[in-house]
């Protein structure tokens, strides 16, 4: 097993690496100048310039890379001074003139806009998000089995149609048009009697208690977030337990007097639930990709909507963190699901 996650983890290396080169030379191949986005458009030759020496972006994108794979990586070469000491919070290793070979966290770099430290700005949106993809992929998981599961046992009946023209809706309709309607209707028309809001975040402010826990905000982007899953787990339970129930095992099980609900969860449902894990195990990981517009059309303060943000102001720190950030999360939760496959059957051996 060892050895597995070890092989994965150098594939998860090199999927990042290929992350940071297609991103940051797409990136700059765009028509967009940060430093102006940062200071305006009436501002003069020397701000600007200020400004691109700060950031470094006033020398060849060559290089711009190569500083930028110097401050992520967690082995890298930085000057031997306090001002660097202070900004990257390396450990040395040995010297090197006036540089030093020094260990440390990957520094994310600072937002353009704000000037904030990506990871203080990650940290604070990072857990809305994680909030709304758990909460969506458990609304989805345990509605889409229980439908998958009702749908197979009753095949051809009016419950088994439902289920399937559900699905067919929900594969069909693209997140940010879900959300729209959803949160026109639940949001604005049934707005009285929900009193649910169309736009608000996991936090609101209150001038005398400050921050609030406001739970109900969740709930229209927890919908709009798990419709798809849903309908992809529910299809996909359905046509495994349809051919779980062919086999000769439950035949059996049949056979020797079991309860219907016995076959059912002890021996169908827990043969049919591999594929069904890994779909959980790799939606989990697009919900968080997939939240961006639904933060954003919700007003939804999530890694999310800190991203089309960044986006808009071309704060490639603040785009290139949130981009490593999900692949990361890809790479850790491929690693679980193919442990968790190995665990559910055990036919399946790790090599």
């Amino acid at each position: 097993m060892f050895k597995f996650i070890l092989h994965k983890l150098a594939y998860g290396f090199a999927v990042l690496l290929g992350v940071v080169v297609v991103v940051f030379f797409l990136f700059n191949i765009l028509p967009s100048d940060p430093a102006r986005m940062t200071q305006g458009q009436r501002s003069d030759v020397q701000s600007l310039e200020a400004v691109r020496k700060e950031f470094g972006l006033d020398k060849p994108v060559s290089v711009q890379f190569f500083m930028y794979l110097n401050d992520l990586s967690p082995i890298a070469i930085h000057q031997k001074d306090s001002t660097t000491q202070a900004k990257y919070h390396y450990q040395k290793i040995f010297s090197i003139s006036s540089q030093v070979l020094a260990v440390k966290i990957p520094y994310l770099r600072r937002s353009y806009q704000t000037k904030r430290e990506v990871t203080s700005i990650l940290a604070q949106t990072v857990p809305n998000t994680f909030v709304l993809a758990i909460t969506a992929m458990i609304f989805a998981s345990i509605i889409g089995i229980i439908l998958g599961v009702l749908a197979a046992v009753y095949k051809n009946t009016w419950i088994d149609q439902s289920a399937i023209a559900a699905s067919i809706l929900g594969i069909s309709a693209p997140s940010f048009f879900a959300g729209i309607i959803i949160a026109w209707f639940f949001g604005f028309l049934l707005s009285p009697y929900t009193g649910l809001n169309m736009s608000g975040s996991l936090y609101d402010y209150d001038p005398f208690r400050g921050e609030v826990l406001v739970l109900k905000n969740l709930i229209l982007p927890m919908l709009t977030l798990g419709l798809r899953p849903l309908a992809i787990i529910m299809q996909l339970t359905r046509s495994e337990m349809l051919d779980v129930l062919q086999k000769d095992f439950i035949r059996t099980a049949k056979a020797k007097g079991l309860s219907q609900y016995q076959i059912i969860i002890k021996h169908a449902l827990r043969n049919a639930l591999n594929p069904v894990v890994t779909a959980i195990s790799g939606w989990f990981a697009s919900l968080l990709a997939g939240s961006f517009f639904v933060e954003y059309i919700f007003g939804f303060n999530g890694l999310g909507k800190a991203t089309v943000d960044a986006l808009e102001y071309a704060d490639l720190p603040v785009i290139m963190g949130s981009i490593l950030f999900i692949a990361l999360v890809f790479i850790i939760i491929n690693i679980i699901s193919d442990l968790l496959y190995a665990l559910l059957d055990p036919r399946v051996k790790l090599s």
